[in-house]
This record gives C-alpha cells, structure tokens and sequence, in this order.
C-alpha cells in the first residue's frame, strides 16, 4: 500500500510529521485527520511501497482525460462557484459525477490537496497529466487576482477554441495524410515489387545506366536487404526525438521551430498572441502586480519559447523601463501589439488595447483555419510530382536508351 508523508499540527498547535499508509491521497489525508492533526501537507513518499499490480492495470485501463472531460469540468467548476459553493465541495461533487474515472478520482485528490492547505494551482499541479499547463496558469492567475471565476470562464472559452482548431486540423490534414499513407505504401511496393525486375532486366543487358536509375536499384536493394533495421530505425528515432522534445532544451528548440513552420508556424503565433494578450489584459485588470504577471502570463502561452522571451521582459521592466521599449527589443511581437501596447501605456488602458489585440488575432486566426487545406495542398502535390518524376527517369530513361540504341 502506497506511504504518505504528512505535516500538521494538533488542537494545541503543535507541529507533527509522520507517514501514513492508504490507498490514496483523500484516504490519506482522513487518516491523518483521525490521529488529531490538521494537515497541512500530505504528498507521497516517492518509491515507497512499489507499483501495485491493480494500481498499473487500472492505469491502463483507463482512459486518458479528453478535452471535452476538462471543458465540461471548467464550465461546471465555474458555475458552482458562482453559486456559492465551497470549493472543496464543488470539486468532491464534481469528482463524484465525472464521467471519466480518472478525472473523478484525480478531482477528490485535488481537494484532499485543498484540505491539507495547499492552493488549488498546487493540489492540480500534482497531476500535470491530468491538467494541462495552461490551465494551472490560469487558474494560478485567478488566484492571485481573485478572479478565479472569470479564470475558469476563459479558460473554457480556450479549450472550447481549441477543440474546434483541433477538428479543423484533422479534417484539413485528412486528405494529405490519406495520400502520404498512399505513396508510402506505392514506395514499399515498387521497392520490393517492380524495381528488382527492371534491376534485373538492366543488368542482363549490361548496359550503362543512368545516376537516377543506379540510385533507386540500390535503395531497393537496401530496402529489401534491411527493411526491419529501416522500420525498427524508424521507430527508435520517433522515441528519441520524442524523449528529447520531453527535456526543458528540447521542448524550447521544439517550440521555436514549430512558429516557423510554412503556413501554419504563422496561425500558431497569431493563437500565441491572442492567448497572451488575453491573459495579460486580465491580469492587468485585475491589480497583479506587473512583474508576477509575466511570470503567470508565460506560463499562460504554453509555448516554452515565448514563455522565455516574456519572461525575459522582466529583467527591462525591473530597471525601469517601459513595457513597449523592451517588448519591441524582445523581437517576438507583431507591430500590431507593439503599436497597442504603446497607446495603452500612454492612455493608461493596457488591458483594453490587449482585449483588442486579442479579438483581432482570434478572428485571423479563425479564417486562417479554414484555409489551411489550401496552404498545405501545394506541399503535398509537389511532393508527389517529385516522386512521380524519381521514378519516371530511373525507370523509363534507360529503356528510352536503350531503345534509341536499337533503332
């Protein structure tokens, strides 16, 4: 059974630390509960008790939590605060009625976390697997300007945008993955079917063949010779490219060369924008002060290399220099947020021109969505007319060779 580690203090206000074992946070903390100590943090004791054969299957049983289970929990969260209801009951009852068992579960281990003292972007922090980054900073954000209501009100809003950006991915990178999985499959075929014939064929002949034709022979070759060292290759690079891409150096490369990816690194920093303006503008709004801000706004992004330069903004701004100056320095934004960030520094109405800002990026980006077919399109066709032409002269130009040779 799992151990956890708890700090508390008692009716006469002693401090007492100890561990408990159960079979999960809540169960933890109600034990610590009836020995007479209020906790004030429970967490698990890392490697204690090992992994439970029923824990790992039921971990693998379930399903993951989808975006449809976090937008119905932030809309549902947000109400029952508006109505009043404490938030540990609000999440105890939201638990109990989840759809998803693990989201149900996951929510009465975040307010066991609330029970023990810890704040609700700490007790979700627990569980970055359940809630994404960008939730926790902006729930993080509502803590700190006690707006959390209005956090969860956008947040949903976020979600629900990025369930349709979603969609309209899927369906616009449809047709193209439809032809990719085609011409790989075309590739394995003449690599294995119809170039060794022709390879053959050539070299009964023995006759010069061109660069073109040379090469394809021997790709087919190799293909036939080491398809599973090509295919296990493949699968081993996918894993380290995706293991790097997990480390803090991977994840900002990554981050980077995704804005500059044709077409849609453009739609990606247009959606950067409008979520930092809209962050920034409730923060501002709401009194935080202007250097925590930065923080709870990068992180707000979830994009680890505009985090980066935003936070790098704080290190201008703590020696006194204006918002606009060092934002235009930055070299990440738009001359758009520059010109509105400067006139809402002379006005005093940062967070208007930000609410602007992000309304104009969020319907660019909402027309560029449903365009992406077509940016993407031209890629695929010029691919394929490549291909198709590869083959075409390794295959054909030395039988029009040959056949020349003959007349």
């Amino acid at each position: 059974m799992p151990k956890y580690r708890y700090r508390g203090r008692t009716g006469a206000g002693q401090l007492r630390e100890g561990t408990v074992d159960a079979p999960t946070l809540s169960d933890a903390a109600d034990e610590v509960f009836d020995r007479g100590v209020t906790p004030i943090d429970v967490r698990p004791v890392s490697g204690a008790g090992g992994v439970r054969v029923d824990d790992l299957l039921r971990q693998l049983s379930e399903r993951a939590v989808g975006l449809d289970d976090l937008i119905t929990f932030t809309r549902q969260f947000r109400v029952l605060l508006r109505a009043g209801v404490p938030v540990v009951r609000a999440l105890r009852g939201l638990g109990q009625n989840a759809s998803s068992p693990r989201l149900g579960r996951t929510l009465g281990e975040v307010a066991s976390g609330l029970e023990s003292g810890q704040s609700l972007s700490q007790a979700m922090g627990h569980h970055p697997k359940v809630f994404p980054r960008l939730l926790l900073a902006m729930i993080r954000v509502g803590e700190e300007s006690g707006q959390l209501e209005e956090s969860l009100q956008r947040m949903a809003e976020s979600l629900d945008q990025e369930r349709t950006t979603r969609e309209r991915i899927k369906a616009a990178l449809r047709y193209p993955t439809f032809v990719l999985i085609a011409i790989v499959a075309a590739l394995v075929v003449i690599n294995v079917f119809v170039i060794p014939p022709f390879a053959d064929l050539f070299a009964g002949m023995d006759a010069e063949l061109p660069a073109v034709t040379g090469l394809l022979i021997g790709f087919s070759e190799g293909f036939v010779a080491y398809w599973q060292l090509v295919f296990g290759g493949a699968f081993l690079a996918g894993l380290g490219v995706r293991a790097y891409i997990a480390t803090e150096d991977g994840r900002l490369r990554w981050d980077a060369i995704k804005l500059r990816i044709p077409g849609v690194g453009g739609i990606m920093r247009r959606a950067l924008l409008a979520r930092f303006a809209r962050t920034f503008s409730m923060a501002v709004r709401s009194g935080v002060p202007l250097l925590q801000a930065m923080d709870s706004v990068a992180e707000a992004t979830d994009n680890a290399y505009i985090a980066r330069g935003i936070r790098q903004l704080r290190t201008g701004i703590e020696r006194g220099e204006g918002l606009h100056q060092v934002a235009e320095r930055s070299g990440l934004f738009t001359p758009l947020v520059l010109q509105m960030l400067a006139v809402g520094e002379e006005t005093g109405q940062v967070a208007d021109m930000m609410d602007q800002v992000a309304e104009f990026y969020e319907r660019e980006v909402e027309e560029d969505l449903k365009k992406l077919s077509s940016y993407i399109e031209p890629f695929v066709i010029g691919f394929i007319g490549i291909l198709v032409l590869i083959l075409a002269l390794g295959i054909f130009l030395p039988m029009w060779q040959m056949g020349s040779a003959a007349l």
